[in-house]
């Protein structure tokens, strides 16, 4: 029996016991709706997003994370000092307050997936700094490619199947941050 599988019969054994009496105090607590269950929110886990180590923690070196997407431009755009926003512990900045704006309404739509690291080593398990002029939006995502001395992750990941890479560093990314995929559609 591998370590795998008897951590995961452990687990089932640990649910069934559990599952069979319910403690005392959970017995005599009214239920909830489902609408009234307390919404968990998403893990976090900024220590493992390429970001300065020291300052400011800046994201995507600067760039306007809402320029990438059509309703932005479509294009990698350096943002402005004046107009920054820190969400949860990054910090964005907007080459205008209309985009600024966007975000705020938004940011799980244009938050870079896979912490800012490049989505082509995250999908095959490493962590590569990326370019923030190496990009593509697909499926309503932003994903960052590196683009140096070594080559360009992006035209790699444009040759292979997106949907296939993109499920393999997401999954490298929830291993690595706990993290799970963010995504979220242009509110109506």
């Amino acid at each position: 029996m591998t370590s795998r599988t008897l951590k995961v019969a452990l687990a089932c054994a640990a649910f069934a016991v559990a599952g069979t009496a319910a403690p005392a105090a959970a017995q005599n607590q009214p239920s909830q709706p489902a609408a009234q269950a307390e919404k968990k929110e998403p893990v976090r886990t900024i220590s493992e997003w390429d970001l300065p180590k020291r300052g400011e923690k800046l994201a995507i070196g600067g760039y306007d994370p809402v320029a990438y997407f059509p309703e932005g431009g479509g294009k990698a755009k350096k943002g402005k000092k004046n107009f920054s926003h820190t969400y949860k512990g990054v910090t964005y900045r907007f080459s205008s307050q209309k985009h600024m704006d966007m975000f705020k309404k938004a940011p799980a739509r244009y938050e870079p997936a896979h912490g800012t690291w490049c989505s082509w080593a995250m999908a095959h398990g490493d962590k590569t700094e990326s370019n923030p002029k190496s990009f593509i939006v697909k499926d309503d995502r932003l994903f960052l490619f590196y683009d140096g001395f070594w080559g360009n992750t992006r035209k790699d990941w444009l040759k292979g199947d997106h949907k296939s890479l993109e499920a393999r560093a997401d999954r490298e990314w929830k291993s690595k941050s706990k993290e799970d995929k963010r995504q979220m559609k242009v509110p109506a």
